[in-house]
């Protein structure tokens, strides 16, 4: 068994019927937030998709990672594809009863996973020069977009969590801005839902230094002012099934 599908009573929904199609694990994640004003997303959205609010404010995320140990299921690692930076602009969304998460970009330090991802889930995936790097509890993450499908932007930051890890779902706000087990998508023009499992996030609050974020410059939104919340995860190993219709 996976070892995501040992503990998934937090979901709010059953596991999909078939079986996972990727596996990979989420490492060295921090999770920025800021409130925007709901009518600034909401046009952003296709049709089908209703914009989630949390104290009458849309949540823009902003989220650096390291995606590792990817690789489709009973495949073998692809080399370039396995172990790379990742980072994506998301906000939270509800079709049919589902909470999950609609991806404005994703940038990705691996050509191989952003076509493959592009091709399969109908994600904007965009490659990207990125590095991430540990230097004991610290981490540094930099980011600037090469891909021509999309405008320039740019990240940096450095940030070090700051108190013991609790599970976000004991908290209102973090729950609402990280427990979600579905992603929305847009393939050949149709909405389509992507399922995940893993176990309960577990975040501690981080201490950052911002240091440039031009991710949402393809909105035509400024980012102004520090994030209202920022989250360092411990890592979770995922499994995550092929779209279907949303």
């Amino acid at each position: 068994m996976h070892p995501a599908l040992r503990d998934t009573e937090h979901r709010p929904w059953p596991l999909p019927r078939g079986p996972w199609g990727l596996t990979m694990d989420w490492e060295d994640l921090l999770f920025l937030h800021w409130p925007v004003a709901p009518a600034r997303l909401a046009a952003h959205l296709p049709p089908g998709l209703e914009l989630e609010t949390f104290d009458g404010a849309a949540w823009l995320g902003v989220v650096p990672f390291r995606m590792a140990r990817t690789r489709g299921r009973l495949l073998p690692p692809l080399p370039g594809a396995r172990d790379f930076p990742e980072l994506n602009l998301r906000t939270y969304v509800r079709a049919s009863g589902k909470s999950g998460v609609w991806f404005f970009s994703l940038d990705a330090a691996s050509r191989l996973a952003v076509e493959g991802a592009r091709a399969t889930f109908g994600l904007p995936y965009f490659t990207a020069r990125m590095q991430a790097t540990r230097r004991g509890d610290e981490l540094t993450y930099t980011s600037e977009r090469t891909d021509r499908r999309a405008p320039p932007a740019t990240f940096a930051a450095r940030w070090r969590a700051v108190e013991p890890p609790f599970e976000a779902r004991t908290r209102p706000l973090e729950r609402f801005l990280t427990e979600r087990y579905c992603l929305y998508a847009q393939r050949g023009g149709r909405l389509v839902r992507g399922e995940i499992a893993h176990a309960p996030w577990r975040v501690a609050r981080a201490e950052h230094a911002l240091e440039r974020c031009t991710m949402t410059a393809l909105l035509g939104l400024e980012l102004t002012g520090p994030p209202a919340s920022a989250l360092a995860a411990e890592p979770v190993r995922v499994a995550a099934w092929w779209p279907t219709p949303a």
